[in-house]
């Protein structure tokens, strides 16, 4: 599997990006406070968490993404959109978080099964991925917890069958596949603003 420049570019600001904006917005920063923040110890270690967590899980569900397009032959590619990135930056300091990091586009002709394994790929390694994360709970707790969190919270997010969103792809495909993979993703996202 080949990377262009621009697209490890992208990638790699797209990670920063949302490192930061989660940063900002887990640590409460306001704008009065942004530049102490941005040179302190806590700013270091929030950062790391941030890249560990959401960082990677943003990262491997685009790759999966590209991996299955790949599989079926398309070209793909993933492009930031570097408006969505600066809207992150500024809800994080502003105390919310809307994240459209970018997109993996790819290019060919491919069935609405094809379109749909694509699509299901990124929401399954979310959830993959807060299963890896659940046993850091007891190791490291703010990067297990966290790692749980976002990833459920990509999962479902990324299940709900409007716009761009991955569902709505998977939905078109298989009704069946959709409601097995988006009612316990949503359901599990939702646990995460309960409990």
């Amino acid at each position: 599997m080949r990377f262009t420049g621009r697209e490890l570019r992208d990638l790699l600001l797209a990670w920063l990006a949302l490192g930061l904006a989660f940063a900002l917005f887990f640590q409460r920063v306001r704008p009065a406070t942004m530049f102490d923040f941005l040179g302190s110890s806590a700013f270091v270690s929030a950062m790391f968490v941030s890249l560990v967590t959401v960082g990677v899980g943003f990262l491997l569900h685009e790759l999966a993404h590209k991996v299955v397009a790949v599989h079926y032959g398309q070209y793909a590619e993933f492009r930031a959109d570097y408006s969505f990135l600066a809207l992150a930056i500024a809800g994080g300091l502003a105390g919310f978080i809307f994240a459209a990091p970018g997109a993996v586009f790819h290019r060919g002709r491919l069935t609405d099964a094809q379109h749909g394994h694509i699509a299901v790929a990124g929401p399954l390694t979310n959830l993959a991925l807060a299963v890896v994360f659940a046993p850091l709970v007891y190791v490291a707790p703010l990067i297990g917890t966290r790692g749980v969190q976002i990833n459920l919270l990509l999962a479902g997010f990324n299940m709900i069958p409007i716009g761009g969103l991955d569902g709505k792809t998977v939905k078109r495909w298989s009704t069946p596949i959709y409601l097995a993979v988006a009612v316990p993703s949503i359901l599990l996202a939702i646990s995460v603003f309960l409990f």
